[in-house]
């Protein structure tokens, strides 16, 4: 046991006052929202966000999960979690950005929302979206049907 160290691990929440909280009740309101937050980086790399809501929809805040390239960045669902049940979320919504300008998802874009989307269910955190977002408009999994309800 000689020169053996042990390690804490500490969880700290700290929320501000729930009142003026904005809601969140559709696509466009994320789009909005995110339109606000995000770098201003929209138009020259890929990044990917997070929004923790609570039981009301209510932003607990967002998140830059992942930066990356021109053409991409690594999503860890492990980090995402990780976030969303430090800021003790009831649901969360996911983002990223297409500096092309092209809203259509990748093949690996469905694959990770996919997977997201399962983690959510055991984790009692469900996935509420997932946008596609550019300068001039969003594309959104939640609205075209591509989030499946059913694992």
């Amino acid at each position: 046991m000689k020169n053996q160290y042990i390690a804490e691990i500490e969880i700290n929440y700290k929320p501000k006052s729930l009142s003026g909280l904005l809601k969140i009740s559709n696509s466009n309101d994320t789009y909005l929202y995110l339109k606000k937050v995000w770098s201003k980086h929209i138009n020259y790399k890929e990044e990917f966000y997070l929004i923790c809501l609570n039981r009301a929809n209510k932003v607990l805040g967002y998140s830059v999960i992942s930066v990356g390239g021109i053409s991409g960045c690594v999503v860890d669902p492990r980090i995402i979690f990780q976030t969303a049940l430090k800021a003790n979320a009831s649901a969360i919504i996911i983002a990223h950005n297409h500096p092309s300008g092209n809203l259509k998802p990748s093949d690996q874009d469905i694959k990770i929302t996919k997977n997201i989307s399962k983690a959510g269910v055991i984790l009692q955190q469900p996935l509420l979206d997932h946008l596609i977002i550019t300068d001039d408009g969003y594309f959104s999994f939640g609205d075209e049907g591509l989030l499946s309800k059913d694992y």
